[in-house]
């Protein structure tokens, strides 16, 4: 799992708790889980985030809900939802609107040297930017840059003020015919510039955690490049995968 949030909003947090007891045989698979009235009243939070934590183990296959019984420990699942929570795949699937942020820039720029590799173009060669920087809790956590060939970006709303309600996936499918098959990523540590350093109000000699995903089409074609900036005193990449 890909955790990305300094302070994890009461949801997350309470995802990660459960989770962690069900590891630890606490709570055992085949057990039934606390009711939501024992979990608020054990927490101290409001039932919306107990119900969204719920909701949250549901889908991973963590727990199970059995009409009028109660919700059942399933225990840990064989790959609890590692893909949807890799960065780059986070910020090409989810709308906009999921994450608060302002717009900073939109338009066609040149693609620095290592964005037009990844998208097989020229060097020098200009590309489409749509960045954001991303907000949460009040402060700054992350840039969030959307790298795209400029004739994939004609006939979008890239250059919208306005969060994408349904992600640039959706968006790119519905007005430019093309599917996203798979993303390739790299993770790379470096000093922020001065400017990142102040959108991201990021203390002196802090380097910056830079995810890049490559998205490709079915035929390797390179579609868009996701470039994510994290400032490493506040985040923490966790991955897992199956060994075969």
């Amino acid at each position: 799992m890909m955790s990305l949030e300094s302070v994890p909003p009461k949801y997350a947090q309470l995802v990660q708790t459960l989770q962690r007891r069900i590891e630890s045989g606490t709570y055992p698979p085949g057990s039934l889980l606390p009711s939501e009235n024992q979990l608020i009243q054990e927490f101290g939070v409001s039932r919306p985030t107990v119900v969204a934590a719920l909701r949250v183990l549901r889908e991973q296959g963590w727990i199970e809900s059995q009409q009028g019984k109660g919700r059942f420990v399933l225990g840990r699942p064989a790959m609890s939802s590692v893909e949807q929570n890799r960065p780059g795949r986070a910020y090409l699937t989810n709308p906009e609107t999921d994450a608060s942020g302002e717009l900073i820039e939109a338009g066609a720029v040149a693609a620095p040297n290592r964005v037009a590799a990844l998208l097989e173009l020229q060097p020098k060669s200009r590309a489409f930017l749509r960045r954001r920087l991303i907000v949460r809790d009040g402060e700054p956590t992350e840039l969030v840059s959307l790298w795209l060939p400029l004739e994939l970006s004609e006939g979008t709303d890239l250059t919208s003020g306005e969060p994408l309600p349904d992600g640039l996936r959706g968006h790119l499918r519905s007005r430019k015919g093309v599917r996203f098959d798979h993303i390739v990523e790299q993770i790379t540590a470096r000093m922020p510039t001065a400017g990142e350093a102040k959108q991201l109000a990021m203390p002196k000699n802090t380097p910056l955690l830079a995810v890049f995903g490559s998205v490709r089409d079915a035929s390797g074609r390179p579609l868009v490049v996701v470039e994510v900036l994290l400032p490493a005193d506040r985040h923490e990449l966790e991955d897992a995968y199956p060994i075969g």
